[in-house]
């Protein structure tokens, strides 16, 4: 894989934990890099999404990765703010 270019995840609309846990085993096997995680497919913002989000952050912290979150609704940002995760996440 080409470290310098980012490794790019897209969150699906409704993420299941199947779907979570591939994302996180990606991030493993990945050497450290840069990662974008697109949100912008999130149907909802509510804590499941915060959830994943939180999930992928800590997956991505333990490889190695810089991950930043992109795409996410004004919604989502709100939700992120009052859990006290926005600036964890980079949002």
């Amino acid at each position: 894989m080409d470290t310098s270019q980012p490794l790019v995840v897209t969150l699906p609309a409704h993420p299941t934990r199947e779907e979570l846990a591939r994302l996180c085993a990606e991030l493993a096997a990945a050497p450290p890099c840069e990662v974008v995680c697109e949100v912008g497919a999130l149907a909802r913002a509510d804590l499941a999404a915060v959830d994943a989000l939180a999930r992928l952050k800590l997956a991505a912290g333990r490889q190695g990765h810089r991950i930043r979150f992109e795409g996410a609704g004004p919604e989502l940002r709100t939700l992120l703010l009052l859990t006290g995760l926005a600036e964890t996440l980079g949002l």
